[in-house]
């Protein structure tokens, strides 16, 4: 069924073989924790906390998997959104490398995470990064070079128009990188998996639970909901795009963009597109992705709108992005359309903060969730057990606040932001 906060069935929820429910809270609770939001980063603070045999309540308001973290376009990328180089220019090399390594142990992280508890989330390697203008391919050429000798990272390959086409079954792209350190994973089997892990190491899941308040009084973090209130010494903020007016802080500094995914039916073994199987990025602002299903599907992303509202026909938007790249899928069938809202700050890097007494919200992941969100969950329980250092590396990241307050933000970043769209067209 269609999700009341994100449009469109996905293929992920339509071909999932289980997806159990939890209860919705009916009642008052004390905790050590309390978790608002069960996407990735509060399911994996709840099952790293709770393995630590912390006492953890998690709240969500509608249904685990119903927001971005169930309904991406499942890719890892490698290192921060922002590219190392961008990183070091801004921060210098020490903070950048510290950065990059942190990402690709999130990356490490999850995949060992998944195969430690058993969840299959039908990941599949490779990453191909690729120019739609001429003008970008001696960038992507550097940035191979870059990695591979400043910041030792040796899985980048650089690849020519001939090659690119060739990885791609398109032309429309003139170079661009190719990534064998990373891949692509189906990302509702891993919420659902992240989320048995972290019930029966002892967490307290509820569904169904909208948040009303967050405050902290007397030293306490109370979370109030219709039909109960949590008590806690601490308290996690995970709702990313989702919050709403829960709290001031964070909605300053992340907004919601909605992006749409659409889903073909299986192209066949003998489709020339996507032949290695990678997942693919390219360098438009309003970024296109996509990738092939484990049965073959071919995976769309790319259509956006910003702020919150949702298109009239998803499917007919996407087809016709897939028929600029793939003349011969013009009319090919959409079986599965639907969107999601990603939280994403001014400089796109993460927003991570202590945003009243004993509350942390971690959110603003950019477009780059799939690995950070996860291991940002771990760092918030390595930081509860005593070792802040790490989240502090994400902490001290400089993060404006969008401009024009909460009235004249979002139109502001609509302009803004179908400046930049247009020219990608140029």
């Amino acid at each position: 069924m269609t999700s009341p906060i994100s449009p469109g069935l996905s293929w992920y929820e339509a071909n999932l073989p289980e997806r159990p429910s939890y209860p919705q809270l009916d009642g008052d609770r004390q905790a050590d924790v309390v978790i608002v939001g069960g996407g990735f980063t509060g399911l994996s603070a709840a099952a790293h906390l709770a393995k630590a045999g912390t006492n953890v309540v998690l709240i969500e308001a509608h249904r685990l998997g119903d927001g971005a973290s169930g309904r991406n376009g499942g890719q890892f990328g490698t290192g921060q959104r922002a590219w190392a180089e961008e990183m070091e220019a801004e921060i210098g090399f020490t903070r950048a490398k510290a950065l990059f390594d942190l990402a690709e142990e999130a990356k490490a992280h999850l995949l060992d995470f998944a195969a430690t508890n058993g969840i299959d989330i039908d990941y599949r390697p490779g990453q191909l990064s690729v120019a739609h203008k001429p003008r970008y391919v001696d960038i992507y050429k550097k940035h191979v070079d870059i990695m591979g000798e400043r910041f030792d990272y040796p899985h980048l390959t650089f690849m020519d128009q001939a090659e690119t086409a060739r990885r791609l079954g398109s032309k429309s792209y003139f170079g661009g990188a190719r990534d064998t350190g990373t891949g692509h994973i189906n990302p509702l089997k891993l919420v659902v998996g992240t989320a048995r892990v972290a019930a029966e190491a002892g967490a307290h899941l509820f569904e169904n639970t909208k948040a009303t308040g967050v405050s902290n009084e007397n030293g306490k973090v109370i979370v109030k909901t219709p039909r109960g209130t949590i008590t806690a010494a601490k308290g996690l903020l995970g709702v990313n795009a989702y919050g709403g007016d829960l709290e001031p802080k964070s909605a300053a500094h992340v907004m919601p963009i909605g992006s749409f995914i659409g889903a073909t039916p299986p192209l066949g073994d003998d489709s020339p597109v996507l032949p290695g199987g990678e997942s693919v990025d390219d360098s438009r602002f309003v970024v296109r992705y996509f990738r092939r299903s484990v049965d073959g599907r071919l995976l769309f992303g790319g259509r956006e709108i910003y702020g919150v509202g949702d298109p009239s026909d998803i499917g007919s938007g996407i087809r016709r992005q897939i028929a600029e790249l793939y003349p011969a899928l013009s009319d090919v069938e959409i079986t599965h359309a639907w969107g999601g809202y990603v939280g994403i700050t001014m400089p796109r890097k993460p927003f991570v903060r202590e945003v009243m007494p004993n509350v942390i919200y971690s959110g603003g992941y950019s477009g780059h969730g799939v690995m950070l969100s996860n291991f940002m969950g771990k760092l918030y329980a390595e930081m509860v057990a005593g070792n802040r250092d790490r989240l502090k590396l994400m902490a001290d990241l400089k993060i404006p606040a969008f401009p024009g307050g909460r009235r004249f933000r979002a139109p502001l970043l609509f302009l803004a932001l179908n400046w930049y769209a247009l020219r990608d067209r140029i």
